[in-house]
């Protein structure tokens, strides 16, 4: 089972994403029972937002979590870049950890860059991290120039994760920005790390040689995926599903080793990005 280190603490390479999840009260049950199964298998990584449902995902990982260590959990949420002020982020944490029914955060992330200056964020995540409410903080959106920015900033290498989106399809970021994160040693979070399958235009089911590949491994194309992305042991993947035997399969995938051989096969079919590209963003 691949694991990767996230602030000293050693996690499954595969956790659980909630976008678009708690939204729907017919399909609360079928979640819950996703989400409960996912931490049953040995999933340790939720991850959530104050803007996902606006509070509405962290309800329902709030509910799931009843009767489950807290201990045992990695629990990510993060706040908007309007309400990342030293005023505002303290209310939308407390309102975060309120919805979620616990006190503490292991990770909170700013979820995108805003008009309040970084400096003020960081100084009011390390207030945060001071009062207890979180065990670390860290971005999400970032690209290469706003880490750069972020460094200078008192307290700013202290973030601990950047949170982007990062797929076989969608590889913009090993020009420049991954390469800066492995450097200083920040780990990445992929999100829509499976491309929400084919519905990006990326024909993954397609490829002959991705599902020789998959078969080679007794393994589906998006463990495979999966597989792809959390590579190189840096990489936490959170890919969404509100299937218990998705949830299954997706945590499974960490068991797969993909060979070089095979890494040189989706080289070709999906190449390494070889000049500077938009940071991509959902």
């Amino acid at each position: 089972m691949q694991n990767l280190i996230l602030n000293q603490r050693t996690l499954p390479a595969i956790g659980m994403g909630t976008w678009h999840m708690g939204d729907d009260f017919k399909r609360r049950q079928t979640e819950l029972t996703a989400l409960r199964s996912g931490l049953d298998s040995g999933a340790a990584v939720i991850d959530t937002a104050e803007m996902y449902g606006e509070g509405n995902s962290e309800r329902l990982v709030g509910e799931a979590l009843q009767n489950f260590p807290r201990e045992k959990v990695y629990l990510i949420s993060k706040v908007y870049p309007w309400n990342a002020s030293l005023t505002e982020l303290p209310k939308s944490l407390d309102q975060s950890l309120e919805r979620l029914e616990t006190d503490y955060l292991d990770l909170y992330l700013l979820h995108w860059r805003g008009t309040i200056p970084l400096a003020e964020t960081v100084a009011a995540m390390e207030a945060a991290k001071q009062a207890g409410k979180i065990k670390a903080w860290g971005v999400s959106n970032f690209d290469t120039d706003d880490m750069e920015e972020l460094w200078q900033v008192p307290g700013g290498q202290n973030c601990a994760a950047n949170q982007v989106l990062y797929n076989l399809g969608e590889r913009g970021i090993e020009f420049d920005l991954l390469p800066w994160l492995r450097k200083q040693n920040v780990p990445l979070i992929a999100y829509s790390p499976v491309a929400q399958g084919d519905s990006l235009g990326n024909q993954f089911t397609q490829q002959p040689q991705l599902q020789k590949i998959a078969e080679q491994h007794q393994a589906s194309i998006f463990q495979i995926l999966l597989a792809w992305v959390i590579r190189d042991g840096t990489t936490l993947a959170i890919p969404q599903s509100s299937n218990e035997m998705h949830v299954k399969a997706n945590l499974a995938a960490g068991a797969v080793k993909l060979a070089a051989a095979e890494l040189a096969i989706l080289d070709e079919l999906f190449p390494k990005p070889t000049q500077k590209q938009p940071l991509a963003m959902l």
